[in-house]
């Protein structure tokens, strides 16, 4: 099984940025975190980071064929991005939406996401350990 992983805006300013909500983990340090459970569950991994909304939209529409899910991090895109919802559609590949904070415990534009009208699953709130749940989701579901 091969995954792409997709983090959006800010994401790499982990461990610099709003440490009361993000932590003091950088972004080298959740991307090790998800590659050592990739490894033990015997998945590829490929990551992708972007502050750039467009970036992101080629790289979905780029991995289609290529990959059996993706893990998604849209950060700030969660809300305003019809783009990245229309891509993930477009390319009908299985999805799961992460977000490290509680999303519901934030400011009420936070709330709502146009990318999770494209996941099967979204997990919020459990820091790093919310991509564990998708990876493992999308390989329980998956996975042949």
């Amino acid at each position: 099984m091969k995954l792409l992983i997709i983090n959006g805006p800010n994401i790499n300013m982990l461990g610099i940025r709003e440490k009361g909500i993000y932590g003091d983990e950088s972004y080298e340090a959740l991307l090790r975190y998800i590659a050592g459970i990739c490894e033990e569950n015997g998945i590829e991994a490929e990551f992708f980071q972007s502050n750039h909304e467009g970036a992101i939209v080629d790289r979905i529409q780029e991995a289609y064929g290529q990959v059996d899910g993706i893990v998604i991090n849209p950060a700030a895109y969660t809300h305003t991005s019809v783009a990245i919802l229309d891509a993930l559609k477009a390319v009908s590949i299985p999805c799961c939406e992460v977000h490290l904070s509680n999303i519901y415990e934030r400011e009420e534009f936070r709330h709502h996401s146009f990318i999770s009208l494209a996941a099967e699953k979204t997990f919020y709130g459990e820091g790093f350990r919310g991509y564990e749940r998708a990876i493992l989701y999308l390989k329980d579901k998956y996975s042949y």
